[in-house]
């Protein structure tokens, strides 16, 4: 049995952390080393990503069994969960098929529509890495910038690399199946699918992943959910304001 990657932190009640498309756990340590004092948080790897297994096979309902595979070999049977992009989308697929576990869920600067794929030249990039590993950080960067110019989703994007030789870097996340299979990341939570349980969803106030059009969908599909803007934030809200996030987060969940 193939379980995912995790990181945990503290004890109490759980609460399980899904990170975004090309993420890791490592994201979210900052976050997790504060809640750890109410919670015990599990930071999860999802497959083709960070340091768990690679698959040929990705997509949400492959990805839900991962989930439900780790949850009961943790035996955890009612949790908060939270979901950023990829992993929020992944977490509403986990809370409308396994409602009963799912004490509260908080969904990162996603909605349940379907989105164009949008990523190709980061994967563009992350492929040329792929097939010519650098030999430093400062050469991946560069050649990353012919593609990602921006320099924050570089530094996000480089978080990934890892050293396997002395003059040798290489990419944690499978990136040829990533690519692969992009569209199936990007579809809709399917409209029959709904949860009912105590549901935030979060947008970064510069983002446009979260629309006004996507509001009926939301409050359809989680018809307990209310609907947040986190100020002077993109769509990596959670490091772009980290201290907003972090409070709203504390006021849903009242701790």
């Amino acid at each position: 049995m193939t379980l995912l990657h995790s990181q945990i932190f503290g004890q109490g009640a759980p609460m399980l952390v899904l990170h975004g498309l090309l993420g890791m756990s490592d994201n979210w340590k900052t976050h997790a080393k504060a809640w750890a004092a109410h919670f015990q948080v599990h930071l999860l790897d999802l497959r083709n990503h960070g340091r768990s297994f690679h698959s040929d096979d990705l997509s949400y309902p492959i990805m839900v069994e991962d989930l439900e595979r780790y949850v009961v070999h943790h035996g955890l049977e009612s949790f908060v969960l939270l979901g950023h992009s990829m992993g929020g989308k992944l977490a509403m697929w986990y809370a409308t098929t396994h409602p009963q576990r799912v004490k509260n869920l908080i969904v990162a600067d996603m909605a349940a529509r379907a989105y164009p794929v949008h990523h190709q030249s980061i994967l563009a990039g992350l492929m040329d890495l792929h097939h010519k590993n650098p030999s430093s950080r400062a050469e991946a960067d560069a050649r990353l910038a012919e593609y990602v110019p921006e320099g924050p989703t570089r530094l996000f994007l480089l978080k990934n690399l890892i050293r396997i030789a002395p003059d040798r870097l290489s990419l944690r996340p499978n990136v040829p199946v990533i690519e692969q299979q992009i569209e199936q990341l990007m579809i809709a939570l399917p409209k029959f699918l709904k949860y009912d349980g105590p549901t935030l969803f979060l947008r970064g106030e510069h983002s446009d992943y979260v629309l006004a059009d996507d509001h009926p969908t939301i409050y359809g599909q989680f018809p307990n959910a209310q609907i947040r803007t986190v100020p002077r934030a993109g769509h990596w809200l959670h490091a772009e304001n980290p201290m907003d996030f972090a409070n709203e987060i504390q006021g849903f969940l009242g701790f």
